[in-house]
């Protein structure tokens, strides 16, 4: 660095102290006498010429006098001191309450104002961050929400405090780092944790867990009219002397694992939540009914390289793992590689599993290798691939055509929808299903495929 260089950067260094830092600026109080000066100095040119230069010098004289005493009542700006609490965490588009604790070297009679250096996607909903300051501390709430999922800085806050004569404020910067992660939202899954394990409601629908034909024991339990005559249990039946029936259940243990596309076609927004938000809640609700039915989850997240990978497991501290481990993934401006995502797969993926794959029904068309990985893959698992509808195409589908500009767009969206079409038939004949659906129910169709699998015990 050039001795001119750092001269400029003391310089601006001074300047973003004294302006932004630590600066006085005048109350509405002091405009409103300074007006009244200049009043008064009008009314004395008016009816004696020879009187302005006293008037003007006296008045001016006073209110410096005035703003000197009320500066030097104020406390300084080195006796404040803050403490902000934080939640550890919290969902998007959910609202938290922050606390800013403040206190001052000896007693202070002030007036204060607050303002919290929120991250640009936070939105202040309510809180009273301005009053009166009585004493040595006093507490300020206020109440946020996050836009964007992710983990977030707070590193300053800013402090504006007058009183006794009211004439000028002060201005402190005060540095307190604390930080926030914004998870997805979680309120799917904690539906799923709080169910019952027969039962799930997601999005207004009762999912059942269907009770079919098994491999693995679970219970003994009055026959009823309809249950398989080879699952009575003739030694129970003996000793109750009443018919009694195995009942079997699907295995546990068996392994999901999630493959989340994070390319550029993932960013575009849809209904106010771009498609890796929503194929993302997707997931980990998906993950919470897998590990509630006693399976295994996997995560892969992927764009042109491989972005996250979790390996098998199972149980509560399973889901929190994975969803640390994506609460701040993000998109890539590039395009998505599903070569890179299933080779890893291949690679870590030993035993029988399900893949899901979330991604984007343009990705799987424009996808030349996508096939004979699919193909490869579905060798040892079983397959399943999610898309999200474009609802801005379907609706130009339906659209009346005025002109030839609508036609034009009506006739290109037919085309999109054919193509779509098309390609969810062609993997279909390859044994391969494509779920392409509206964004609010991708949850319930990924859960509901992995239910229906796992009922008919083909995981």
């Amino acid at each position: 660095m050039t001795t001119s260089s750092k001269k400029r950067s003391a310089l601006f260094r001074f300047l973003d102290r004294r302006l932004i830092q630590d600066f006085i600026l005048p109350t509405n109080r002091f405009i409103l006498l300074a007006a009244v000066g200049a009043i008064v100095n009008m009314i004395a040119f008016v009816w004696d010429r020879d009187s302005v230069q006293p008037v003007f010098w006296s008045y001016n004289a006073l209110l410096i006098l005035l703003s000197g005493i009320d500066l030097l009542l104020l406390p300084k700006r080195s006796s404040w001191t803050v403490q902000r609490k934080l939640p550890e965490q919290m969902d998007v588009r959910s609202s938290a309450q922050i606390s800013i604790e403040l206190s001052a070297q000896g007693t202070a009679h002030v007036q204060v104002e607050v303002m919290d250096d929120l991250p640009p996607t936070f939105q202040l909903e309510s809180g009273q961050l301005s009053g009166a300051f009585r004493g040595t501390a006093a507490s300020i709430f206020y109440t946020v929400k996050a836009l964007e999922r992710g983990k977030y800085d707070f590193k300053y806050v800013y402090l504006r405090y007058w009183g006794g004569m009211g004439l000028w404020k002060k201005q402190v910067r005060i540095q307190h780092q604390a930080e926030i992660e914004v998870y997805p939202d979680l309120s799917q899954v904690r539906g799923v944790l709080g169910a019952v394990q027969d039962a799930l409601i997601l999005e207004g629908h009762r999912l059942f867990k269907k009770q079919r034909s098994g491999s693995e024991f679970s219970y003994i339990r009055d026959y009823v009219q309809g249950d398989d005559i080879r699952h009575i249990n003739w030694k129970a039946s003996a000793r109750t002397t009443k018919l009694m029936t195995n009942l079997f259940q699907p295995e546990k243990g068996k392994i999901v694992t999630l493959v989340l596309d994070c390319g550029r076609q993932m960013a575009i927004e849809l209904e106010g939540q771009v498609k890796l938000d929503r194929t993302l809640e997707a997931a980990l609700t998906l993950a919470a009914v897998a590990l509630k039915q006693g399976d295994q989850v996997s995560l892969v997240a992927y764009s042109n390289q491989v972005k996250v990978y979790v390996p098998p497991g199972k149980g509560l501290p399973h889901l929190q793992a994975l969803t640390r481990a994506v609460y701040d993934l993000r998109t890539d401006f590039v395009e998505s590689s599903t070569q890179v995502a299933f080779t890893h797969v291949l690679r870590f993926l030993k035993k029988r599993s399900l893949v899901v794959l979330f991604s984007d029904m343009e990705s799987y068309l424009y996808d030349q290798e996508m096939l004979p990985y699919v193909q490869r893959l579905r060798r040892s698992h079983h397959v399943l691939l999610l898309s999200l509808q474009d609802p801005l195409i379907h609706g130009w589908v339906r659209i009346r055509a005025e002109d030839s500009k609508q036609a034009y767009r009506q006739s290109m969206a037919h085309k999109f929808t054919t193509d779509r079409y098309a390609y969810v038939a062609k993997m279909a004949g390859n044994g391969i299903p494509v779920m392409d659906v509206p964004a609010d129910q991708l949850t319930l169709s990924a859960v509901n495929a992995y239910l229906d699998l796992k009922s008919r015990d083909h995981l």
